[in-house]
Parts: C-alpha cells; structure tokens; sequence
C-alpha cells in the first residue's frame, strides 16, 4: 500500500511501484478527468499539478512519488468552476473535441502561478500540450482572460 495526496484528500492504493500515476488516479481513484492521450509524455492530456508543477503522469511513476508530494488532478481546481482559468475557458468557449482540454486546463493554471501576467511567446512556450483539433488561438486569448479574471473577479460571467 502507497499512501498518496490527492486533491487535499489522503488515499491508500495498492498498485505497483512502476505504475504510472494516470492509472492510479483513474483506476483506483476514479478520477477521470486526466486523460490518456500518448503514453510517452507528449500530448499533455494527462497532465496534472505535483506540488504546483504540471507533470505528465503517464510517465510519472507511483515509486517516483514522496509522501510529501500533494497531486491536483483536474477535479482538484475547484469544485465549481470557480477558478480562474476555467471561468476563462467557458467564457473563451475554448474546447472544440474537448480530450485535450483538461491538460490544457492545468498546464495553463502551473502557468499563471509562475507567471502572473504571461506574453503571447510565454504561453507558447509553456502551453507545451497538442490540441488536435487547433484551439491555440482560444487557449491564447483564455489564457490571458484568466490574467484579467485573476486581477478583477468582477470581471468574470461564470
């Protein structure tokens, strides 16, 4: 048994120590919104926080893990889209397919807590996830919608 951290819930699982993370999150603890996408760390579907930095967790595996380490998944942003990024993405009407966008969606947020007020060539470089469908313009604008949502809450519909 591995004693993990997840969205500010503590679990006990029972898997092997090369388990990739993905599975443990979706298998045994049933968290779907991370997705598998590559299996080698490319696409970013299955992205997630570990203590504040987005990892791929189909790589990432459950022997990699201390039982310091806190995990947010996707669920783990908020319990009702109140979070910034994810007001700005409904408001954006960013997804088109949607599979990639939970990924997008945390690898924008570990963004926005390095950097407060990202450049178009910041984004570029740290929005690193592939959206098969080519939303980068939406995912663009909605990340620096979040900027202004974060600075003015008032400014948000959601």
């Amino acid at each position: 048994m591995t004693t993990i951290h997840v969205n500010g819930k503590t679990f006990e699982v029972n898997a092997h120590p090369d388990t990739p993370l993905l599975w443990v999150i979706r298998e045994q603890l049933g968290l779907t919104g991370t997705k598998f996408g590559c299996g080698i760390a490319q696409c970013g579907a299955c992205s997630i926080h570990i203590n504040g930095e987005v990892m791929r967790s189909c790589v990432y595996k459950l022997s990699m893990l201390t039982n310091k380490d806190k995990i947010t998944t996707i669920e783990g942003l908020s319990d009702n889209l109140s979070h910034p990024v994810q007001q700005a993405w409904a408001q954006v009407d960013v997804p088109q397919c949607g599979y990639c966008q939970s990924g997008q969606l945390m690898a924008a947020s570990a963004l926005l807590q390095r950097k407060s007020n990202p450049t178009d060539q910041d984004i570029d470089n740290s929005m690193t996830n592939i959206c098969r469908c080519g939303t980068y313009q939406r995912i663009r604008e909605a990340v620096h919608l979040a900027v202004t949502i974060t600075k003015n809450p008032n400014k948000s519909k959601a």
